[in-house]
């Protein structure tokens, strides 16, 4: 104790020895060299890939799971099934719990707005709901795994471009022909005539009070077709038999989600062009980031600058030197950096090069497929032909959208013969672009990397359902349409991102000024500004989709799957 307390204090102890700086003995033994730690900014400790979510994205993802907590799984639980996830309460929908959870989002929606809203006045039962979540989550199994075996590239960047490239053609020729003065044309009976669909025939006329009676009598029998020849294919035996549950299913996607989305305000000029200026800036937000207010400043002085021990860089009064060594250095610095662009444009080109000649071959693609598969027979097929990326329809899409071959016939006629050279070239050696041909797998390689990322699908749900479900609600069943002046302006606004996209060089090779480029693309974006028009591209583009992902769909009726599934006439009625 006493000698407790005749200890010295610490601070008037020596202070112990520094580690030598050399020493003799082995490296196995000596104690590693440690840096001593530096403050860095805060920009270099971050993980660039480790992106934490923005409040409003936090908002956003709180309130999807609780809807779907409180639609789909009301039951009351223990308190310890709030911390479960969702993915342990409910059926798998895919292989990807993001993407589940913006469809059970979706399914939420719709169970609380069109089930809920005369299920819930005759019983508080959750066993029918239940068993349509199962049905759905049957589906989308059955759907991922066909969608496996389907050539998405072709699917995405050449059928539906062409559709799409059709649809602007008929507009033209079918305005264009009601324009020629002493005739009287209906314009949508032209283009009717030449993109005819059975669903929006015959063509509204405004004289016969009958003609959009049995125009939407026609259109309302083709989506319920179309949805029960896909549950005939999808649904097992059992769930098939069960007509009540089967109709229940078939009128909540023919009307719901076909019927009021597909066929209703997504068909909509002003839905059109609002969609187009917010991937436009979706786009532009990839491209060139703007700040947010969060990013922490870096004051990149040093110590000596901080404390005024040196002239800080921007008072430097050294003498400037002269002209010729200025124009020196400039040209010097200028040659550094086209130099670094050079080698790092190679360096990602042939880092591509040597990653797409790993990925297969696409004349051997639907070796992916198992042989009993109705897809890959589909893409087996004698008429199954493989179009290299360089003919793909999506390239001339743009060149078609802004009438390139009228205004600018040289350049459209250049690209032209070089992708005619890069495909069908005499010599073999130049034959760069054609199918498994050096740049088509270069191309392909990149294309798969965009269309295939994991985060794609998922972020395209959600903007389905914020558009098409705002504030996770129906839309109300009539609004208000946007007046005139409304439209107007959006159409403006369309056209003005658009027209930031177009490379500057292009509009002073055709000799046009920043507004004229303006309107004339608000004039090419009169292509949609017919709803019944785009609703036959709408009812096609799903037509396209469901025959490659049901390919019996385009052999057999919806009789005829029924009767193959051994389900009768007298079962389905």
């Amino acid at each position: 104790m006493a000698q407790a307390l005749l200890r010295p204090p610490t601070t008037l102890q020596p202070r112990p020895k520094a580690n030598p700086t050399f020493s003799n003995a082995p490296l196995d033994t000596q104690t590693p060299f440690r840096t001593p730690r530096r403050s860095r900014p805060s920009s270099e400790n971050r993980q660039p890939s480790s992106r934490k979510p923005s409040p409003v994205e936090n908002a956003s993802a709180r309130a999807t799971a609780a809807l779907i907590r409180r639609v789909l799984c009301p039951q009351p639980t223990t308190g310890n099934n709030e911390a479960r996830p969702i993915a342990e309460l409910l059926p798998p929908l895919t292989s990807s719990n993001d993407v589940d959870l913006q469809l059970y989002a979706i399914i939420a929606i719709v169970v609380k707005e069109m089930v809920y809203s005369w299920y819930g006045k005759i019983t508080s039962d959750q066993t029918f709901v239940e068993e349509v979540v199962k049905i759905i989550a049957h589906c989308t199994t059955g759907l991922e795994g066909r969608l496996r075996a389907v050539d998405v590239e072709s699917l995405t960047c050449d059928e539906i471009p062409d559709l799409i490239e059709n649809h602007i053609l008929a507009y033209r020729i079918s305005h264009g022909a009601a324009q020629t003065p002493g005739i009287i044309v209906n314009p949508r009976a032209v283009y009717h005539e030449l993109n005819p669909h059975p669903a929006l025939s015959p063509v509204p006329d405004p004289s016969l009070e009958t003609s959009a009676t049995q125009q939407s009598s026609n259109e309302a029998n083709y989506r319920q077709l179309l949805v029960q020849g896909a549950l005939a294919i999808l649904l097992p035996t059992e769930d098939l038999e069960n007509t009540s549950l089967r109709t229940l299913v078939a009128d909540v996607i023919a009307e719901s989600i076909v019927g009021r989305s597909l066929g209703g305000r997504v068909c909509e000029d002003w839905f059109v062009w609002t969609s187009i200026t917010k991937l436009v800036g979706a786009v532009q937000a990839q491209v060139n980031p703007r700040a947010t207010g969060d990013e922490i400043e870096v004051d990149t002085r040093s110590r000596l600058e901080k404390y005024g021990l040196l002239s800080e860089r921007g008072d430097d009064s050294r003498p400037a030197t002269d002209g010729r060594r200025s124009a020196f250095s400039e040209v010097f610095w200028r040659f550094l950096q086209y130099g670094y662009l050079t080698i790092i444009t190679l360096r990602f080109l042939l880092v591509g090069f040597v990653a797409s000649l790993s990925e297969p071959r696409r004349s051997s693609w639907s070796a992916k497929a198992t042989a009993d598969s109705p897809v890959a027979k589909a893409a087996e097929a004698p008429n199954a032909t493989r179009r290299p990326i360089l003919g793909f329809r999506i390239l001339s899409l743009p060149a078609t959208l802004v009438h390139l071959s009228f205004r600018m016939p040289w350049l459209c006629g250049a690209l032209a013969l070089l992708q005619h050279h890069l495909i069908e070239s005499p010599w073999v050696l130049l034959r760069v672009g054609a199918v498994d041909g050096l740049l088509d797998q270069y191309l392909r390689h990149l294309v798969i990397g965009h269309l295939r990322h994991p985060a794609l699908l998922p972020a395209l749900l959600a903007a389905v359902r914020t558009n098409l479900f705002p504030r996770n609600a129906l839309p109300p069943p009539a609004p208000d349409p946007p007046t005139a002046e409304q439209r107007a302006e959006m159409k403006r606004q369309c056209a003005e991102a658009l027209s930031a996209l177009l490379p500057w060089i292009l509009s002073r090779a055709a000799g046009l000024s920043r507004q004229d480029v303006v309107t004339e693309v608000e004039s090419d974006l009169d292509v949609w500004s017919d709803a019944y028009m785009n609703k036959h591209l709408a009812y096609q583009i799903l037509d396209l989709v469901t025959v490659r992902i049901l390919p019996e769909m385009g052999e057999k009726g919806v009789q005829e799957l029924m009767e193959a599934r051994g389900i009768g006439i007298s079962s389905t009625s």
